[in-house]
Formats: C-alpha cells, sequence, structure tokens
C-alpha cells in the first residue's frame, strides 16, 4: 500500500524528534518550568537587528516584482555577496555562478546528492552523524557506508575511512563543526584526508566528492579556526543554511557554493540548477534570499552560546560525565554511564532531562544534548543532573 522503504524509515525515525515529542508530553504533566529538554537544537536566540530591520524595509518596499518567480539559482545579488564573501574568508575566488540559493542546508543535500548519485554509488557518512544523511542518500538510489571516526577525540580516522572508499563511491560528507559532537576536524587531518581521496581516485580511475555540510562553521569558541575545505579539496561542494548563524531555522535558507577547479564545472552546475527545480523547490525563498543578503556578516551571539556550554559542561563533569569538550557548533557529547544508551536516556527522563541517546547518530554508548536553550533552564536542570549522577553512579 505504502513504501517499504518509507514505512521502514518511519519506523526508524530520528531520535531527536522522539525526545522532543516527549518533551511536550512532560511539559503538559509536570509544566514547562520544571521539564529540561536538550533534545533538538532549536535555538532560541533571535535574529540579529540587521535581519529585522531588513524583514521590515521588504514589507514596507512598493518595488514591484519582489515575490515573483526567479532564476532556479537564486537572485543574483544575493549571490555575488555570498561568492564575496566566500572569496574573501578562504582565499579561494567563486564566480557567482558557482553559487545557488537553495531551501536550506537540507534541501542543498538532497540537490546535490540526486545531481551526482548513480543508483548503487556510495556515500560515505563519519559516525557520528546527522542522522538524515543516511536518508538523503537513500533517497537519490545511493547507498550509505557509515564509517567510524576516532572514539577519543571524533577527528576522522583515515585508516577506516580508506577500508571503506571503493570503485563505487561517490562522495563523503564531512560536517565541521560537528553535531552531535561539537568536535572542529583539524587542517592536519583534512589534508591527509585530501592526499588519501587523490591516490584512491587515480587507483579507481574515479571522483569523489567531498560535500561538506556547515552550518555550523561561524558558532565557534576559544579562538577556534575552522579550515576552509573549499582549499583543501578539489573536488568540494559546500552546503550551508543561516538556521543557526542568523537564527533563521523556519525560514529555510541556504546555498551551495561549488569548487571552480572541479572538473566539468558547468555541467555539474547545469545539473544542481535542474535538479533545484525538479526536486520541487523551484529557488529559494524570495524574502529570505533578501534577508540574508542584508545580514550576511551579521551573527547571533556565539558568547552566550559559550556561557551555557561552559556552565554545562564543567557541572556534568564534575559529577563524572565524560566528555570532550566542544569547539564549536552547541550540542555536547558525553559518554553513557550506562552501557545501554537508549536504557540511559530512559532513566533520565524520570527528573525530566531529555536527552538523545548516542545510537541516533550511529554511535552508541554516547548521549546528546543541546545548550541553544535558556541559561535559565540550564541552570535550573542542574539538581536534576545530580540525582541523574547519584543513581547511574551508584549502581
Amino acid at each position: 500500500m505504502f513504501s517499504n522503504e518509507i514505512v521502514a524509515g518511519i519506523q526508524k525515525s530520528s531520535w531527536i524528534r522522539k525526545m522532543f515529542e516527549e518533551g511536550t508530553k512532560l511539559v503538559a504533566q509536570y509544566g514547562a518550568e520544571n521539564v529540561f529538554d536538550f533534545s533538538i537544537g532549536n535555538p532560541d536566540a533571535e535574529p540579529p537587528a540587521e535581519i529585522k530591520a531588513a524583514l521590515m524595509e521588504v514589507a514596507q518596499s512598493e518595488q514591484r516584482g519582489m515575490h515573483r518567480y526567479m532564476a532556479n539559482a537564486g537572485y543574483n545579488s544575493t549571490k555575488e555577496r555570498i561568492a564575496e564573501k566566500i572569496s574573501k574568508e578562504t582565499g579561494v575566488k567563486m564566480p557567482v555562478e558557482n553559487i545557488i540559493m537553495t531551501c536550506g542546508a537540507a534541501g542543498a543535500l538532497n540537490v546535490v546528492l540526486k545531481s551526482l548519485l548513480n543508483p548503487g554509488e556510495e556515500v560515505i557518512v563519519l559516525a557520528p552523524y546527522f542522522v538524515e544523511y543516511l536518508f538523503y542518500a537513500k533517497n537519490h538510489g545511493g547507498v550509505p557506508v557509515v564509517v567510524n571516526t576516532d572514539k577519543g577525540t571524533f577527528q576522522p580516522d583515515l585508516n577506516e575511512l580508506e577500508k571503506h572508499i571503493t570503485p563505487k563511491t561517490k562522495a563523503l560528507i564531512i560536517n565541521s563543526p560537528n553535531n552531535p559532537t561539537g568536535v572542529v576536524y583539524s587542517e592536519e587531518i583534512l589534508k591527509e584526508m585530501s592526499a588519501l581521496l587523490e591516490r584512491k581516485q587515480k587507483e579507481y580511475g574515479t571522483q569523489i566528492y567531498i560535500l561538506s555540510d556547515e552550518p555550523y562553521v561561524s558558532i565557534v569558541y576559544d579562538d577556534v579556526i575552522v579550515p576552509p575545505v573549499l582549499r583543501i579539496f578539489k573536488n568540494a561542494i559546500v552546503v550551508d543554511s543561516f538556521s543557526k548563524s542568523l537564527a533563521l531555522p523556519g525560514e529555510r535558507i541556504g546555498y551551495i557554493a561549488v569548487n571552480p577547479a572541479i572538473d566539468d564545472n558547468k555541467t555539474l552546475m547545469a545539473a544542481l540548477v535542474f535538479c533545484n527545480r525538479t526536486l520541487g523547490f523551484v529557488n529559494a525563498p524570495a524574502i529570505a534570499q533578501r534577508l540574508v543578503e542584508a545580514g550576511l556578516y551579521s551573527r547571533v551571539d556565539v558568547n552566550s552560546y559559550k556561557e551555557r556550554r561552559d556552565v554545562l559542561y564543567n557541572h556534568i563533569t564534575s559529577l563524572g560525565f565524560e566528555c570532550i569538550k566542544p569547539e564549536g557548533a552547541f550540542y555536547l557529547f558525553p559518554k553513557s554511564p550506562v552501557e545501554d544508551d537508549v536504557e540511559f536516556v530512559s532513566i533520565a527522563q524520570k527528573y525530566n532531562l531529555l536527552l538523545v541517546p548516542g545510537v541516533g547518530f550511529g554511535c552508541p554508548g554516547y548521549f546528546r544534548m543541546t545548550y541553544c536553550i535558556s541559561m535559565d533552564t540550564i541552570k535550573n536542570s542542574l539538581p536534576a543532573f545530580e540525582k541523574l549522577a547519584k543513581e547511574v553512579f551508584n549502581r
């Protein structure tokens, strides 16, 4: 009656959404002030003032045609601003023709994968990963191949990666700063990865693309620098969104940026534009493009996220939880003190703590918690973590 694959996908649906829905039930039962929902990365920050001002300006404008169809790749003026910014920040001269405005990074990834994949070709995903990557690859006939990162650092394990590269490998998705760990992949490892991919491409006579998913690239702490993949990988395709950097997740706005060094660039760009249209996106939202154009260099208050990270990280590690301190994004990914991370998350619910098991990110034995929630919620949750720690560490 229905697609077997879709039904299976529903049954394996995101643990993030499952725990978020559990939180809704607990709020109804105990009140919002008594429930501590660390499940979903839905920023509580408001968009910068420049974005709100631009929205008012667009709403009040008498310019005709502002809400009509446009070229499928988006407004040239918006793309020019983005291309200019990328060129300045990466040192790679980005042509405006190599930018496509999209319906968020999720839309961008689906457009790229639809453009690249032939049935049965493989997409390597590094674990822990954002769970939707697996579905995005399958959406377009691809086969996701999960490769574990180093458990001590969550940096890519190049020995493991090499074992999983085959003649069918078409793409490798990287996400740095990473969701769920907050780890930033080092420039040294990325350069070694680039050399590895070059060797494998020569060995197999293939082309392997790096898809760099970068929604957290501007949310970093302690003077950490995110290495620009466009400068490191010839076959790099960057997908980005403004959901996190400008606190606009509901506006669904992002872009694709293609390294001009990629062979047969014009054909690839034509394929991306074609898929942006035929997958049903047609074009990125007009108003959102205008907002991004006006506020491209604006940012949410990263220091507020850093303060929340420090309060939460310092508290849980003082209680005995093991955790790598995040360098970016707004997640903690501690080790579960209970062997079964799903069981641990269930125990945490007794204290109205909503956490996400690591198995949902392809990394059992850990759990994820977001700190893009209010500082009041974080501070109010600390006694609950103390009670949880007392139970699980005294078993």
